[in-house]
């Protein structure tokens, strides 16, 4: 339950989160069809509505107005969508559909993106019109049957979902929604049946898993298909979140508590502390129940969609997440871990501002609730909102004095804001409560080495990273900034290019991996070799600025003087850190002057020659 990092070195310093994100998949389920058809021809992004009942209020959307004109709105709802301004794409669609009613390619646009921004009885509606001039549009029938499921009207339902391709062999979609809506109307036989269409290995997980989830919510519930239906699917897959928590809660409702604490237990091992199964455990532990979190068929349908919704946010496919997702929290607005997934999607997106919305939705109640908090405060942070940010923060701390991921959190808004003293003090907090050493303590030394390093404690700083490496061996961002420490200070030098060049084996597409090591062939005076490398890191990283920079060094050095400052010329437009802009200005105006001490013959001693 991490958040993936970018590289932190010396030279360029990045808050990075360390956040839980809500997943559900395995490697079986990466081959599911996730109806691309059914978004076939829909190029825009849309957003943010009206599905959420908040907690409490930390909405930071500018409001906006709608234009009288048709074709303006149009164009506007246009634009939005390509700057991924859900909300906006969807009134301005709505608006301008108002002027233009029986316009089908419009009237489809303004049902995708009412679908997609979560206004659910306006896409409803929309959908009707749509399949009156498109009977086998799949999204419309799609969005019909869910409504449908929604009513208890469940003949209806596998009615309108036939239509969007039941019977294509890989519809995953539409063949697990008729299996509960079969489910909903009380023929389970039927409903397992259906499930069981799907005959490939790479669905074998996703389909008893649903089986499982249906034999247990039937009203006599038939226990001994659910217990081997739950049983094939966790033996194939025992690294999903999602598939073990419905586990696990099925073993304490058949009384099995011990078996149940294993199961969490082993995940738990893989996944240490996620707050999912750190509270199922204190639960067992405590003899509290476990409801089944699906126990009916809108529950069961709005998993599947679910389960879909995530895979295609981490494929990439944003426009059917959203649609996923938003249909699985009509039918079930209480799935925090659905609520936290379409949040992460808007964060990708880059709409912080619907994302903390979002994460402000989730429940109080919910083991996620703190998570979603802290994600909120990052976000606050990363829209330039310090005060909110560290007031929400801390409002956090102060109810959960001991929750490590807002403390970590706090840490590294801390060493964001160059604040090193105190985020060294808040990491030792966090690390003083896990007195048990583990892997997962090498990002949380790793920080605090950084931070140490950024306050001139550097011998502290090489204890932190070394204890970093020692937790986990060949880890690409402690060895590229260990490597590059000992580069930049001329020490270790043949075990820091070592280091270096493994970094950049691990992530060779990582261009700031790529730079330290172009970099540190430039401090040893290696400019050719150091050109060479910083090449490949702005073709990777070609917006970032320091990399721009360091090119710009490297070829002045090398007498290529023109390209030189066109690069420094490039750093300067990047927005670069307010310390670098003098330095850069003056490489433009004067050029460079002497190579450092640490590429003269000091430094080749150090080296061995």
């Amino acid at each position: 339950m991490n958040r993936i990092f970018s590289s932190d070195a010396p030279r360029r310093r990045r808050v990075r989160s360390f956040s839980t994100r809500a997943a559900y998949a395995a490697a079986a389920f990466c081959a599911l069809s996730l109806g691309v058809d059914d978004f076939a021809g829909t190029s825009f992004f849309v957003g943010e509505g009206s599905a959420h009942a908040r907690e409490s209020s930390l909405s930071v959307a500018t409001p906006f107005e709608v234009g009288e004109s048709a074709s303006g709105n149009y164009l506007a709802a246009i634009v939005a969508g390509a700057e991924r301004d859900t909300l906006a794409a969807s009134t301005f669609f709505r608006e301008a559909l108002r002027s233009d009613p029986r316009n089908r390619e419009l009237t489809e646009r303004a049902f995708v993106a009412a679908l997609a921004n979560g206004n659910m009885q306006e896409a409803f509606a929309l959908a009707a019109r749509v399949a009156t001039f498109d009977k086998n549009n799949g999204l419309a029938n799609l969005t019909l049957g869910v409504e449908a499921i929604k009513t208890k009207k469940f003949a209806k339902a596998r009615a309108v979902l036939a239509k969007g391709g039941l019977d294509r062999k890989h519809d995953v979609t539409s063949t697990l929604l008729t299996a509960w809506a079969y489910a909903g109307a009380g023929e389970t036989k039927q409903a397992l049946a259906t499930a069981d269409k799907l005959k490939e290995d790479a669905f074998a997980v996703f389909r008893d898993y649903h089986a499982a989830l249906i034999a247990d919510a039937a009203k006599n519930g038939d226990k001994a298909e659910a217990t081997k239906r739950f049983k094939s699917a966790y033996g194939s897959e025992r690294n999903t979140l999602r598939l073990v928590d419905a586990y696990g809660r099925f073993l304490v409702s058949r009384g099995s508590r011990e078996e149940a604490r294993r199961v969490y237990r082993s995940f738990d091992d893989l996944a240490p502390r996620h707050p999912i199964v750190t509270a199922a455990i204190a639960d067992i532990d405590t003899g509290k129940p476990l409801i089944p979190f699906v126990r009916d068929a809108d529950a069961g349908a709005a998993e599947v969609l679910y389960g879909l919704g995530a895979i295609g946010g981490r494929q990439g496919d944003e426009l059917a997440s959203l649609i996923y997702l938003r249909l699985s929290l009509f039918l079930a607005p209480n799935n925090a871990l659905a609520t936290i997934t379409l949040a992460d999607i808007y964060e990708r997106m880059k709409q912080e501002e619907i994302a903390i919305d979002l994460y402000d939705s989730v429940p109080k109640d919910s083991p996620l609730r703190v998570n979603a908090d802290v994600q909120a405060a990052l976000l606050l942070e990363t829209l330039g909102k310090t005060k909110e940010a560290t007031d929400h923060l801390q409002s956090v701390i102060a109810e959960n004095p001991k929750d490590q991921e807002a403390l970590t959190a706090l840490g590294n808004i801390q060493r964001s804001r160059k604040l090193f003293a105190d985020s060294v003090t808040t990491y030792t907090k966090v690390l003083d409560l896990q007195p048990q050493t583990d892997k997962s303590q090498w990002l949380l030394y790793y920080y605090r080495g950084i931070a140490n390093e950024r306050r001139k404690n550097w011998p502290t700083a090489e204890s932190d990273l070394k204890k970093a490496l020692e937790l986990y061996p060949d880890q690409p961002l402690v060895l590229n900034y260990l490597g590059y420490s000992w580069v930049d200070q001329g020490v270790n030098l043949d075990e820091a290019f070592k280091m270096l060049r493994r970094a950049v084996d691990l992530r060779a597409r990582d261009g700031y991996v790529v730079d330290s090591l172009g970099w540190a062939y430039y401090r040893l005076g290696r400019y050719d070799e150091a050109v060479r490398e910083l090449e490949k890191a702005v073709d990777l990283k070609p917006s970032d600025p320091v990399i721009n920079d360091h090119l710009g060094d490297a070829y002045w050095r090398v007498n290529r003087k023109l390209e030189a400052r066109f690069q420094w010329n490039h750093a300067r437009d990047m927005s670069p850190d307010p310390d670098d802009l003098p330095k850069i200005l003056e490489k433009i105006d004067k050029g460079l002057s002497d190579p450092s001490p640490i590429a003269s013959d000091q430094t080749k001693k150090k080296n061995g020659g």
